[in-house]
């Protein structure tokens, strides 16, 4: 699409560069800011010529830069970077490519989408959201005055659509801790129509240590996010999966489907790791 409210573009190349003039926008893959009008956007500030790292490893966890495209992210937790293979500890790696795959979106988008602008659209069927709210990922946020915070990604967002970054906030990397790496984990997701939007997506997952977690994005406004100190009843997680909050409905789902299937997707789950501990 042309944008043509846009008349300027420039490439940042400190963080002092990050300080934006009335109209700018900061910009990394573009693939959402070019898909419709932007008509209170008169400039583009490009992300990706700060060179944030894509990947890194640490004894934390995974440090993911938020201009990694999402094609590099899967490639890498598919074991086909050319660079590094992941931790092979790292089993919960196996759920990346099925949040990938819930993007509304070809395999071409991956190639220009990143996982910091998929959260910072915070959607509530952003796909890098289920992701990093499944694992409990943190979002490590610049703030303008050369500081910043940190905040889970579970908690940045605040609505479909929206979040709680202030203005001149930029998402610098989303922190991925170790224990959540390490665990058992599973995703499911479902839509309306086989190639659609996903209407509620779910993730599980069994820590090292025997606590579970449960995340459903996508069926709720804001990520929900379950925790128990070891895998829960089967009636137990369909009791707290109803009482959920934050259920909507729009055209692609009625609230009370998403409450049903998010149920039904979460008991897929947890039997699966239930399973898998036998």
């Amino acid at each position: 699409m042309d944008i043509d409210t846009v008349t300027s573009y420039r490439r940042a190349l400190t963080r002092a560069d990050l300080a934006l003039a009335p109209g700018e926008t900061v910009m990394a893959g573009g693939t959402w800011l070019m898909s419709e009008p932007q008509p209170d956007t008169t400039g583009f500030v490009d992300l990706t010529t700060l060179d944030w790292p894509d990947l890194q490893v640490t004894d934390e966890g995974l440090r993911i830069g938020a201009t990694c495209t999402i094609a590099r992210l899967v490639a890498w937790a598919r074991g086909r970077a050319t660079d590094a293979a992941p931790p092979a500890a790292w089993t919960a790696l196996s759920i990346v490519p099925d949040a990938a795959n819930a993007l509304l979106a070809s395999f071409k988008i991956w190639n220009t989408a990143t996982v910091g602008g998929n959260v910072c659209r915070s959607f509530a069927a952003g796909a890098m959201v289920s992701l990093c709210a499944g694992l409990d990922g943190v979002a490590i946020v610049w703030t303008p005055d050369g500081g910043e915070r940190s905040i889970p990604v579970a908690d940045l967002v605040t609505g479909n659509g929206t979040n709680s970054l202030e203005p001149g906030e930029v998402l610098r990397a989303v922190e991925l801790p170790a224990r959540a790496l390490e665990a058992r984990a599973a995703l499911r997701k479902i839509a309306l129509a086989e190639h659609g939007r996903s209407g509620a997506v779910v993730t599980g997952r069994v820590d090292v240590g025997g606590a579970a977690v449960f995340g459903i994005t996508a069926a709720t406004l804001t990520p929900v996010v379950l925790r128990y100190a070891a895998l829960p009843e089967s009636a137990t997680l369909a009791a707290d999966i109803q009482a959920a909050r934050g259920y909507y409905t729009d055209p692609l789902g009625a609230a009370d489907w998403r409450r049903g299937v998010a149920g039904v997707l979460a008991e897929q789950i947890r039997a699966e790791l239930e399973g898998a501990a036998a």
